[in-house]
């Protein structure tokens, strides 16, 4: 068969017109989005010249980023770039495909699409060579989403991800970022973190795939079309949001059917981008990109009145037993021979395990915002700030139960968002902390949280006051769909301003920190692992087990397991944290 056909493709009446295309559904319009034949980050390759591959590996998974140098000519003027693509796979030539796909070893080393921290090490060093070579950089978008398995994990992904967003954020060259498929999840967000976003006409951008949406929310995999109506993951519904600044017409049709039109166009409007970039002042692109992202993400503001009806202390710290030593076990707890056990556990053991079943591995609790604000801050200092105050989240997409939600949980959790900040005394040392609680969502990474990060950030800065995050959370809130993720390129700006003020950004990772939050602001700053805390990473272990197929190792992503990974630095008890916090400011103050 010399092409490949999607089943819309094959119906009566159906030609590929936009009116044609229009009319299919929004799942369909998904799969258009990386059909086979669709253009892939090679094929692109053809628009510039002096095209030169750099930094090539054959390491796993790492040719899932590919990078070269290159200049692109317009206007007279040749403009050189360093070219950091996405490709997804072997070739967008169906029958070449099909000729490769008989070779399991080679289709292996291609990985499924999905980058590796191999991938995304190859891509930080290439920002680093455009830096110093003074190149214009280039991210082209196409991927599923990053490597879901505990290989990857073991090699830091979340990390480097992160790592991906800061490099980007601090970059001194103009950045710019296209999404010609598909870019899903975190393995998009790593490099679209850009000076500019532009987006093929009939890609797709979204935080999670309209199956995995669907069988988080009903339950099914089945309603996958109304998971990916709902998520507005269209590339034409991504500018309307405000997160792609341009789109790149497809003027005769869809790329995998008119190539030669698509590169055109990309040709055209990536060349007046980056003339335009290259003709402003290089001395005031931060300026630039610091009001660019001030304007990202969506909230709503409530009121005073409002937030009293709700506004409680709200704890989940399990206290000390008012008689005895002891408190009653959880449910369920069996050990390794399947035997279920019932004795009482001793309350000072449970203590110092930090709420760590020592039979069974069960959290027996995850402390809310308010309990980290009492272990971190001196009694009575915390004061919210008027600034973030009244942000609460909104509903942009109108999308099933989310507003009824958010004012369950304003309720259940005392606070207006899941993350809150203010001012507090550390030992009587001034700080900024931002506090989160699972509770609220799960913590999860949206708009809001991203906003409230934001102005946090520029208050400590005009204060001159080191910042402080409590992490929490279980990725980025589908409920807000891509415009969640977009947030996190943001804070991760907001961060480097704090560091480049030379002010302490101090982390504190918590059970869990996963997804989103994990490659936000739990990959920033000098980064405090919570004793025997677990689910820290990127992909959550059942995600990791339901796509490989096997049970991930019996540490997996404690604070344990990442620091024989050597990922962590230091580790501290929630008890101690207000001491190691008091120490780290006390080492900046005496510099």
């Amino acid at each position: 068969m010399k092409h490949f056909f999607l089943p819309f493709e094959k119906t009566n009446g159906f030609s590929y017109s936009a009116k044609s295309i229009e009319r299919l559904s929004e799942y369909e319009k998904y799969q258009l989005s990386f059909h086979p034949e669709r253009p892939k980050y090679l094929d692109y390759l053809a628009v510039f010249d002096n095209v030169e591959e750099c930094l090539a590996n054959d390491l796993h998974g790492s040719r899932l980023i590919q990078t070269h140098r290159a200049d692109l000519h317009r206007s007279g003027k040749a403009w050189p770039v360093m070219l950091i693509g996405q490709q997804s796979g072997p070739t967008s030539d169906f029958v070449e495909l099909t000729r490769i796909m008989q070779d399991q070893d080679e289709m292996r080393r291609w990985n499924q699409g999905m980058p590796t921290p191999a991938a995304f090490d190859k891509a930080i060093e290439a920002i680093d060579i455009a830096e110093r070579e003074g190149r214009t950089i280039i991210t082209v978008i196409d991927t599923a989403g990053a490597d879901p398995t505990e290989e990857s994990e073991a090699g830091g992904i979340a990390w480097k991800i992160g790592r991906c967003m800061q490099a980007l954020a601090e970059a001194t060259v103009p950045t710019i970022s296209v999404i010609i498929n598909r870019g899903c999840s975190g393995g998009a967000i790593a490099l679209t973190g850009c000076d500019a976003v532009l987006a093929m006409e009939y890609s797709t951008y979204l935080v999670i795939s309209p199956e995995a949406c669907s069988s988080i929310l009903f339950r099914t995999r089945d309603k996958a079309n109304l998971a990916a109506e709902i998520s507005q993951i269209t590339s034409k519904e991504g500018f309307s949001n405000g997160i792609v600044d341009e789109l790149i017409g497809e003027p005769a049709g869809p790329a995998h059917r008119f190539p030669a039109e698509a590169l055109e166009s990309f040709r055209e409007v990536v060349g007046r981008r980056i003339e335009a970039f290259g003709k402003a002042p290089l001395d005031s692109l931060q300026q630039r990109r610091i009001e660019r992202w001030e304007k990202i993400g969506e909230w709503n503001e409530t009121t005073e009145e409002a937030i009293t009806a709700y506004e409680k202390p709200v704890s989940c710290f399990i206290p000390a037993p008012k008689k005895g030593l002891f408190i009653k076990r959880h449910k369920h707890c069996r050990n390794e021979h399947k035997r279920e056990i019932i004795d009482p556990v001793l309350y000072k053991k449970l203590l110092a395990d930090n709420f760590i079943c020592d039979t069974c591995g069960v959290r027996y609790t995850r402390l809310s915002a308010h309990d980290y604000i009492g272990l971190l801050l001196d009694c009575g200092s915390f004061a919210k700030h008027p600034e973030t105050r009244y942000i609460i989240d909104r509903d942009i997409l109108e999308f099933p139960d989310y507003a009824d939600k958010l004012r369950e949980e304003r309720v259940k959790n005392g606070i207006t968002t899941a993350l809150i900040t203010g001012d507090g005394t550390v030992d009587g040392r001034e700080v900024v902390l931002c506090a989160t609680s699972f509770g609220f969502l799960g913590g999860s990474f949206c708009m809001s949280t991203g906003e409230k990060v934001w102005r946090a950030a520029k208050i400590a800065i005009e204060k001159r006051r080191p910042l402080i995050i409590q992490a929490a959370g279980g990725g980025a809130r589908m409920h807000e769909g891509c415009s969640s993720m977009v947030s996190i390129p943001k804070i991760h700006l907001a961060l480097s301003l704090v560091e480049q003020a030379g002010l302490p950004l101090i982390t504190i990772v918590t059970d869990p920190t996963l997804g989103g939050v994990a490659i936000g602001f739990g990959s920033r700053g000098i980064r405090i692992f919570e004793h025997n805390a677990g689910n820290i990473g990127f992909s959550g272990k059942r995600v990791i087990e339901q796509y490989t197929g096997k049970k991930t190792s019996k540490e997996f992503q404690t604070t344990g397991w990442l620091q024989s990974k050597g990922y962590v630095d230091m580790v501290a008890h929630p008890l101690e944290l207000k001491s190691r916090i008091a120490g780290i400011i006390d080492n900046w103050t005496q510099r």
